[in-house]
């Protein structure tokens, strides 16, 4: 699995366990809301700045959001 697929996964399922939706993460965030649809398909790389921004409104830490779950701990 890439960083890119790592983090589009974390960062759909931190986004539904913080019961937000793509559109209200991305007002909260101060981003598109389509830009937010791209990284959870693995169109877009985001920046280092992005990742940090996401994680804060998320409630989770940036490294979090990059980080593999181990096999079977996804949900």
């Amino acid at each position: 699995m890439s960083i890119r697929e790592i983090f589009a996964a974390n960062l759909k399922k931190y986004r539904h366990a913080a019961g937000l939706s793509q559109e209200e993460l991305a007002h909260r965030a101060d981003i598109d809301r389509t830009y937010i649809s791209s990284l959870e398909r693995c169109q877009y790389a985001a920046s280092i700045d992005v990742v940090a921004n996401l994680a804060r409104e998320l409630g989770v830490e940036a490294a979090d959001l990059l980080t593999r779950t181990p096999s079977g701990m996804d949900e």
